[in-house]
């Protein structure tokens, strides 16, 4: 007897998508679907595919590249980001401009350089963790996954301290109102505006800081235009502050539904084995990551995929969800294994797109898990757990809320 499709985006499929994903990956890998805003796209989900689809130059960033009118009406892209002007940014552009701006920026997150703010980022966590932890109980997501990376991001991209509770409330815009595209386009104009003024401002006073970078930052003559330098300081803080909540919120759901995985992790912790915590920072974002689904791709040229014929224009989605669950590249991949070696995951994505911020994840993630569990050892979920609640949207996948409970700090 076939299988029945799964229903895409329906009730239940945002709590736990991975059912409908691997029927994708049986039966149809890459399909063609209309989306809940009404675009319809191809949804890639096999790992081989999917590995080979972020690399191919045949599918451009280009919202321009679409066959169709839907980037005109913003339903392809960051609500707001045309009206606002912060399109020319790297999740939207093609080599030889991808190229030339990727390479100004990327000195800002080499590895050095991102280990010398690891003080930093221990510092803020530290900080948040004294707001509740005499409490006894806390939400993960608003007290601490939420605040921790915007902080950290404004650090690197120098806003003022005084200014930066004014991005936590616009980032919080974007956060909580994911599923009201009104609200995040609100946030991104706001943003946008601020940006302006201060990239203004420190044209007199430039500092060390990331967005003084920008400013100075040229490639062979090349000067960063101030559109340039404002989209790309508005891309660094919004895709660097929600993938960080949500794979902070989702690894600590994944670890407190599983308390044997927990139990490995608060061993390795207590050991300073910091190998083990990288891995278990890796397996957290294969099994249940901060992208659902990686960013928009069109086809600039009629090719094959997955078996199937895209035609020129079509808007292709990869999903690395189902990529990172995977059988045929992945061992047990529905099952959390703190130690898995063999993971090389699409979470980051892959090819000229990578993500560019991946070491400053990886050292807010490795951070907040060892400040999590020597501060809180006996951190529990509070709770039904039938009451947590996911995020609609069609890219990022993470909690609204992670209440937790734990013995007051004294």
């Amino acid at each position: 007897m076939a299988e029945e499709p799964p229903e895409l985006f329906g009730p239940g499929f945002t709590a736990d998508p991975y059912p409908a994903y691997a029927w994708l990956r049986r039966n149809e890998p890459v399909r063609w679907t209309v989306l809940p805003s009404g675009v319809p796209a191809w949804l890639v989900t096999r790992y081989a595919d999917a590995r080979r689809a972020l690399a191919d130059p045949r599918l451009s960033k280009d919202p321009q590249r679409h066959r169709a009118a839907e980037h005109a009406s913003g339903r392809v892209g960051i609500p707001g980001e045309r009206r606002a002007n912060v399109t020319p940014h790297l999740l939207n552009i093609d080599p030889p401009d991808h190229t030339r701006l990727r390479r100004l920026v990327s000195q800002a997150f080499t590895p050095r350089r991102v280990a010398a703010f690891e003080p930093r980022v221990r510092e803020l966590a530290d900080r948040l963790v004294d707001g509740f932890a005499a409490r006894g109980s806390a939400d993960l997501i608003d007290e601490f996954a939420f605040p921790l990376p915007i902080y950290a991001i404004c650090d690197m991209l120098g806003v003022p301290a005084e200014d930066q509770e004014d991005f936590r409330h616009w980032a919080g815009m974007m956060l909580h109102t994911s599923g009201r595209r009104g609200g995040v386009a609100r946030a991104v104009k706001h943003m946008r505006a601020y940006l302006g003024e201060l990239i203004h401002r420190k044209r007199d006073a430039l500092g060390d800081d990331l967005i003084s970078g920008l400013i100075r930052a040229s490639d062979h003559g090349e000067h960063l235009s101030e559109e340039e330098a404002a989209a790309m300081a508005f891309i660094l803080l919004f895709a660097g502050f929600e993938t960080t909540v949500n794979l902070i919120g989702n690894g600590m759901l994944s670890l407190l539904r599983d308390p044997g995985q927990l139990a490995r992790l608060r061993a390795a912790v207590a050991a300073g084995d910091e190998e083990f915590v990288a891995l278990a920072a890796e397996e957290l974002l294969r099994f249940d990551g901060p992208v659902e689904l990686a960013t928009w791709r069109f086809a600039t040229e009629p090719l094959t995929l997955g078996g199937r014929r895209v035609a020129a224009g079509d808007p292709v989605l990869v999903v690395l969800a189902a990529a990172g669950r995977d059988p045929e590249r992945f061992a047990a991949p529905d099952a959390l294994d703190l130690g898995r070696t063999d993971n090389q995951h699409l979470g980051y994505g892959h090819g000229i797109h990578y993500c560019l911020g991946a070491p400053l994840a990886r050292l807010e993630a490795r951070t907040a898990l060892r400040t999590l569990l020597v501060r809180l050892p006996d951190l529990r979920l509070a709770g039904d757990e039938s009451q947590l609640r996911w995020r609609g949207g069609l890219i990022m996948r993470g909690l609204r809320a992670l209440p937790v409970e734990f013995s007051p700090e004294r």
